[in-house]
């Protein structure tokens, strides 16, 4: 009898075991099918102003249209868009907070381990959306207007010169230390929560100069409040035609490319980040986006979820090997 019991009750028992698993998957999946139903915050770890959020409002726009839902900009600034990633690492994984982060977000791990994430578990890459070249850039008021004008100034008086950043272990920060570990010269950092209010202390005089972002000084330059000393891409960039890149004045093997990327919490179905990640790429085929990224110097990417994945992980790499070498933690 009780063995009836015990045998009839185990059956029950993985019945309901297993109609509960397909009531749990269900919806998810009937959830994934309807994505997106509400609307969605893209989600800018970095203070408004700056590049990244310039980009972000404007694919927020096309996204909205692609997507036929709201998609609206919420900037929550702060270590270096740690709070901001952290925000969407804790947000559900139903595809409604997405994140657009920069290079700090794959650089970040290599100098710092106390994280409050992890960037290969807790976020899922949905696509690269375009690389950007740094400049080299002093005030207007400035008299390094050139390269060689600076290294000369640098190397002669090792510590005078200070440098601005968008914020510790940024892309400009880092790509700075290894102008100064290749060139062997010696520049002091004055971090910011962002590259706007970094450009107004380099316009102001504050500090010396700053490996700026192309997207955030574009109309700094055209207004020629700012020097361009030098480009870090391997080629000239089509917006400024006339800056010499590092490499042709002599200094090779000192290409330093930033990007921006899209993430989604980890756990989101995927079928909600490959939904996302079509959307993204019609919005970047849009040839209004196009002119406009070009206009500034970005190179269009729009890439598939693994090749994103991929390109992550070595750039990631990359960095660590430079943490390495200079022995730099930013704990």
């Amino acid at each position: 009898m009780n063995l009836f019991f015990n045998k009839s009750f185990l059956g029950f028992s993985s019945k309901i075991l297993f109609i509960s698993s397909l009531l749990f998957v269900f919806p998810i999946n009937s959830y994934s099918q309807t994505w997106p139903n509400q609307t969605i915050k893209l989600i800018v770890p970095f203070p408004a102003g700056g590049g990244t959020d310039a980009l972000a409002r404007t694919i927020s726009i096309e996204l909205s249209k692609v997507l036929n839902q709201t998609v609206y900009v919420e900037n929550k600034p702060g270590a270096n868009g740690i709070i901001g990633a952290q925000f969407v690492a804790l947000a559900p994984p139903d595809g409604n907070t997405i994140l657009m982060t920069i290079a700090s977000f794959a650089i970040s791990p290599a100098f710092s381990k106390k994280l409050p994430f992890d960037v290969d578990k807790d976020f899922a890459p949905v696509s690269l959306v375009a690389k950007y070249p740094y400049l080299l850039t002093t005030g207007s008021q400035s008299e390094l207007k050139t390269f060689k004008q600076f290294y000369e100034y640098a190397k002669k008086y090792p510590g005078k010169l200070s440098y601005a950043s968008s914020g510790n272990g940024s892309g400009p920060h880092l790509g700075m230390e290894l102008i100064n570990d290749r060139l062997g010269l010696q520049t002091i950092h004055v971090p910011y929560k962002g590259a706007a209010p970094a450009n107004n202390d380099l316009l102001g005089g504050n500090v010396d100069l700053m490996l700026n972002n192309l997207l955030a000084s574009s109309s700094l330059i055209k207004s020629k409040k700012l020097n361009v000393l030098a480009v870090t891409t391997a080629q000239r960039s089509n917006a400024l035609p006339d800056v010499p890149t590092l490499i042709e004045l002599g200094y090779p093997n000192m290409e330093v490319v930033g990007w921006y990327g899209v993430f989604l919490p980890e756990k989101t179905p995927k079928m909600i980040v490959n939904k996302l990640s079509e959307a993204i790429k019609k919005v970047i085929q849009n040839p209004d986006i196009l002119a406009r990224l070009s206009q500034d110097g970005a190179i269009p990417i729009a890439s598939t979820p693994n090749e994103f994945k991929d390109f992550f992980i070595a750039d990631k790499n990359r960095w660590l090997q430079l943490s390495k070498k200079i022995h730099l933690e930013l704990d």
